[in-house]
């Protein structure tokens, strides 16, 4: 198992008022899985996504990921476990405009201090990703769906054992949208498990299993 999530909650306080976010969560991911979250704006999906990668702390509960309860680490010990086997790709266009694509890929591989060819490893998640003609070029040269494959490699480059992915297809038109489907299945048929949350229920594969959230509640396949 990669992903075990138990009885998570999440609860923001604004003034003298509080709402759940998250409520009492509970979901396992397996390597090789490919798992879709469904869920209008608002209904708490990016908040778990969140509290998955380790961005946010919980008010309760525990998220396991690779046999280690990380909602117990402090800042810098979660930032270096999220380093080592988590990749993410936030929403929206998230890459560095004064890198080329070679550099914003290698990026993290620096952050983490490993050892190893990094620009062959680079092109190589270029190669997979579609896009190793792109590797000089710069991010306000790309197409939306171009910078999310950019940042779908960046995410791959520490050989995470699994992928989040957050409103990956949003914004990008039906073909593109198939194409990313596409290669999230791919990713996943090579051991990496992918979680990708959205608000596009034909944005999911169809091989996905798939979950949906409201008000913060986490419930079976939709």
């Amino acid at each position: 198992m990669v992903v075990r999530v138990s009885q998570l909650t999440k609860e923001f306080k604004r003034g003298n008022t509080s709402f759940f976010a998250v409520k009492n969560a509970g979901l396992s991911v397996y390597p090789g899985d490919f798992v879709s979250i469904i869920g209008r704006s608002g209904s708490g999906k990016t908040t778990l996504l969140n509290l998955i990668a380790g961005l946010l702390k919980p008010t309760s509960g525990s998220i396991e990921i690779g046999g280690k309860d990380i909602a117990s680490f402090n800042d810098a010990e979660a930032s270096r476990y999220r380093n080592a086997i988590i990749g993410y790709v936030p929403q929206g266009q998230s890459l560095l405009a004064n890198l080329t694509v070679l550099d914003n890929v290698r990026l993290p591989f620096y952050f983490f201090r490993r050892e190893g060819d990094v620009t062959k490893k680079a092109m190589t998640l270029l190669e997979q990703v579609g896009i190793p003609h792109l590797a000089h070029m710069y991010p306000r040269q790309l197409s939306g769906g171009e910078m999310r494959r950019v940042a779908i490699a960046r995410a791959l480059i520490n050989d995470p054992a699994v992928l989040l992915a957050d409103e990956p297809t949003s914004d990008l038109d039906v073909q593109t949208t198939a194409e990313m489907m596409k290669l999230f299945r791919e990713i996943s048929m090579n051991g990496t498990a992918v979680l990708m949350v959205t608000h596009d229920l034909e944005a999911i594969h169809e091989e996905a299993r798939i979950f949906r959230m409201e008000a913060g509640v986490l419930t079976g396949q939709a």
